[in-house]
């Protein structure tokens, strides 16, 4: 179904899940009519804000344990991301004749722009953010940044007018309900992670096709050919293919004699990575990834290079927090899976003492474990996964003779202080947990500033 065109007045719609992306949907429907249900697991006084606007808009609500059983007898069901689509209630609501959908879908239907559409299993934001800022630079254009980085742009749709460029962050959650793929599609890399919500990693990669898979003659998909995943995808895309690399020529952007180079037009070196300010090869990727796309649709090389030469990265993303007595503090709250972790050991140099654990998606450490057995003097461990992280150094130590010291701590700032009374002058102190938040923090975003407030107060 196709949203454009749909009168939604007196439709009864429910908006499942009451978090930052579903709060702009449901005034965008009351604006348009739509008689909205507000529906969250969480009590009034778990979301107050939420509960508070919701009021004002006049919107009813169903909240509590119980709160998925009122959800069959609607025409339109809206669902937050993450949420699993075969819970039975929506698998009731949806036989009974309900729409199933979502913000980032409905978006998609009615936005007039040009849409990036940008996903992977690690460096989105900083891919949609250095693609919007290559667009914005030259200013022939306005650009928009939104989607999963945490800005919705379902409410300020109607105000984004047709010549503009819209860059949109694409989780695979978001991605598993929509039917229609951006004009041009990027996909970082691909390892596994959500697990903890997809049935399967086919299921996972299934939904990151989707950003290409509705795609029509003139759209184009920008791959990672590093990564056996991604490049493998480009078989299955309906329209025209880009690839980058760091390894090899590619026809997107590729790196050849130390310097990111174009592959089409007239084949122009860009800048050198020396001179690329964020670090780590991971960034080297994402830097190619966002110049080809960028490049694609016009920014000009010598932009593109400025922006790369200044850009200082994207908060709680290997971020220096401070050096004090010799020991440098690094904030990488968004590593929440192992490969995240991994580029991290890659590229922090010298002594490590790291952060690891939180909330279980069920992905597997081994390969973290032996990176950290080569390259790390000392873990400290908290959350849910402290046991299973701890199981896998212990096994990748015996198996090669050596190993960090582990240390357990039972909260969050107990690890923070054991991890910096470990730390000596010349080495680096990383959080970078390799797992998601969720078992003692809202999101990545609330156990960065932590680390950073604790940091600042040693």
């Amino acid at each position: 179904m196709n949203w454009r065109g749909v009168s939604w007045e007196g439709r009864k719609v429910a908006v499942v899940g009451l978090g930052a992306s579903n709060l702009p949907l449901a005034r965008y429907l009351v604006s348009k009519g739509a008689l909205v249900t507000g529906f969250d697991r969480k009590e009034s006084d778990q979301i107050q804000a939420a509960h508070d606007e919701m009021s004002r808009l006049g919107i009813d609500l169903s909240l509590g344990s119980e709160y998925l059983d009122r959800l069959v007898g609607f025409d339109s069901v809206f669902l937050t991301p993450g949420m699993k689509k075969d819970l039975p209630q929506i698998v009731a609501a949806r036989n009974a004749g309900a729409e199933i959908s979502s913000e980032t879908r409905l978006f998609l239907d009615l936005c007039d722009a040009t849409v990036v559409g940008v996903t992977g299993s690690a460096g989105k934001t900083t891919t949609t953010t250095l693609t919007a800022e290559f667009l914005k630079r030259d200013g022939s254009r306005r650009v928009w940044m939104g989607g999963n980085i945490g800005n919705p742009l379902i409410d300020k749709v109607e105000r984004i007018q047709a010549d503009s460029i819209v860059v949109l962050e694409m989780s695979s959650f978001q991605l598993q309900t929509v039917d229609k793929s951006p004009g041009v599609s990027i996909i970082t890399n691909i390892s596994p992670n959500h697990l903890d919500v997809h049935s399967s990693m086919d299921e996972y990669i299934e939904a990151k096709k989707n950003i290409f898979r509705f795609q029509r003659d003139g759209d184009v998909s920008i791959l990672n050919a590093d990564n056996p995943v991604t490049a493998g995808m480009a078989a299955d895309c309906p329209a025209g293919v880009l690839t980058f690399s760091r390894r090899d020529r590619a026809g997107g952007a590729f790196v050849e004699e130390g310097a990111i180079v174009l592959g089409f037009g007239d084949g122009e070196r860009v800048i050198t990575v020396e001179d690329i300010r964020i670090r780590g090869l991971h960034n080297i990727e994402n830097a190619l990834a966002a110049t080809s796309a960028a490049a694609w649709l016009g920014a000009k090389p010598a932009d593109i290079a400025e922006v790369l030469r200044t850009f200082p990265g994207v908060e709680h993303r290997l971020e220096l927090v401070r050096e004090k007595d010799g020991v440098a503090f690094f904030n990488d709250s968004i590593a929440t899976a192992p490969d995240r972790t991994i580029a991290a050991l890659n590229t922090i140099d010298g002594a490590k003492v790291l952060i690891l654990g939180g909330y279980d998606k069920h992905l597997p450490f081994d390969e973290l474990a032996r990176e950290v057995v080569e390259r790390v003097q000392a873990v400290v461990t908290v959350g849910a996964t402290a046991g299973k992280i701890e199981e896998a150094i212990e096994k990748a130590a015996e198996a090669a003779g050596r190993g960090p010291t582990v240390t357990r701590c039972s909260t969050f700032a107990e690890a923070v202080e054991a991890a910096a009374a470990q730390a000596r002058p010349g080495y680096s102190v990383l959080l970078s947990p390799a797992c998601a938040s969720y078992d003692m923090f809202r999101n990545f975003e609330e156990r960065g500033r932590l680390f950073k407030e604790l940091v600042a107060r040693m």
